[in-house]
């Protein structure tokens, strides 16, 4: 079985949730021996945030994906050396102003700000890329999101003539175009995976163009893959696709080696209340900060930490100094690599509030550090998570009451610990590679 997988990033580029469910989907098809052609955009060299800070050099060798195969540590690695070390793994990169979490507001944002440190030296050319496919020309900068989608869906197709695959495999929006044109030019099967709607990321103000181009990708796919069945409802119910081609795939993560483990949170006066992901609408940190005032209310040795960037960040502060919480809230910025872990091993409770959560990658990373975690029951992780404490994203009373009890009664502290864990080991990529490879076979006869 050979699959061509339309992907967002591969380390050193790991900037969230979907970056790292891509990446550990293809380290779990490498281990059960499916072949995999990952083509990639070569982004612009910012982290992929919604805050579109820019990379350096030496972030861009430092991603926050997990270990990597053979011992290579991705925080370290090229992306030459770590796809070396996989059996049945070619990465192509093809130039493309392409990223994860963008639309288009916030592409031209990025644009705008890499054209002006271009011509002031700020910003570094785009690095070479492995397996280079199109020549990289002035015309790669100019237009908006829609015609970056539109040129990787060319550049993409030119690529698909010379490969051999027996299906596609597209992950969201950007490159649904692209999975379309090349399963009807090779008349092969095509897989699209939902991480994430334009219902997640925007509330009810959609974009048309975003959600059309969802929609004609599901329709047109052979088979739906969901991280979870709160997506698949929302498949089902807001773009009308069929529930007889929808298929729930769990998202897993990567267990820390057991003996880099601290099973305890750095010693120090204060607890540690953490927040690790986008500042956006539907990461929902405003429901968080207004829990912290009520927190804070009760229980004063305790720091919120929020770390992240995002669209939001600017009235997060704000609103955190309206609340006067300065003294008990630190923002640190966007975190990867080392300094995620860090953050993870500091932390006494992990909170991750979201209005609206296809998956959540976050909590079982802060279980696999052994953190305990209260998450939303609006986010697909609930439906796997069932030693975590549970609150629904608007009620702060109860969100802050939650976490007094953790920070007030390490018992309990003990026990989400203990039994997160379990919750935690029961997933992992190899398993959610294996539900894939099925529904590669159901489609295409070829066996793995």
């Amino acid at each position: 079985m050979r699959v061509l997988m339309l992907g967002w990033e591969f380390p050193p580029f790991i900037s969230g949730g979907l970056g790292t469910a891509c990446y550990g989907l293809t380290k779990g098809l490498d281990e059960i021996g499916v072949e995999v052609c990952f083509v990639l955009p070569t982004p612009l060299p910012i982290d992929g945030s919604a805050g579109l800070q820019f990379r350096t050099p030496a972030d861009a060798t430092k991603p926050d994906a997990a270990n990597g195969p053979g011992g290579v540590d991705p925080t370290t690695a090229s992306a030459e050396e770590i796809v070396q070390l996989f059996e049945h793994v070619e990465l192509h990169r093809i130039h493309g102003m392409l990223q994860a979490y963008a639309d288009p507001a916030t592409y031209a944002h990025a644009m705008k700000e890499f054209l002006r440190l271009q011509q002031t030296g700020g910003a570094h050319a785009i690095e070479t890329p492995i397996g280079e496919f199109s020549p990289m020309g002035q015309e790669l900068y100019s237009g908006d999101l829609l015609d970056q989608v539109r040129r990787y869906e060319k550049v993409a197709v030119g690529l698909a003539e010379n490969e051999r695959f027996d299906v596609v495999h597209a992950h969201d929006w950007m490159t649904f175009p692209a999975g379309l044109a090349i399963a009807a030019a090779a008349h092969k099967p095509l897989v699209v995976h939902v991480h994430s709607t334009e219902f997640d990321r925007s509330g009810e103000n959609v974009n048309d163009l975003i959600y059309n181009i969802e929609r004609a990708g599901m329709h047109g796919a052979d088979r739906v893959v969901c991280v979870s069945y709160l997506t698949s409802r929302t498949v089902t119910s807001r773009y009308d696709v069929d529930e007889s081609k929808v298929s729930v795939v769990y998202n897993a993560v990567d267990l820390p080696d057991q003996d880099k483990l601290e099973l305890e949170p750095i010693t120090g006066t204060e607890k540690i209340v953490l927040f690790l992901g986008r500042i956006t609408l539907q990461k929902g940190p405003e429901y968080f900060l207004q829990a912290a005032k009520k927190v804070v209310e009760k229980y004063q040795n305790v720091r919120f930490v929020i770390a992240g960037s995002g669209d939001m960040i600017t009235q997060c502060i704000r609103q955190a100094a309206e609340l006067g919480l300065g003294r008990y809230v630190t923002f640190t910025g966007f975190l990867r690599g080392d300094d995620v872990n860090e953050i993870f091993r500091m932390a006494d409770l992990f909170v991750m509030p979201s209005v609206s959560e296809p998956f959540g990658i976050a909590p079982l990373e802060a279980l696999s550090h052994d953190v305990p975690v209260i998450i939303s029951r609006q986010s697909g992780v609930s439906e796997v998570l069932k030693h975590v404490l549970k609150v629904d994203f608007w009620d702060t009373d109860e969100m802050a009451n939650k976490i007094l009890a953790v920070l007030r009664h390490p018992p309990l502290q003990r026990t989400l610990r203990q039994h997160g864990r379990i919750d935690v080991g029961q997933l992992s990529w190899a398993d959610s590679a294996s539900k894939l490879a099925d529904i590669y076979r159901d489609l295409t006869g070829v066996a793995s």
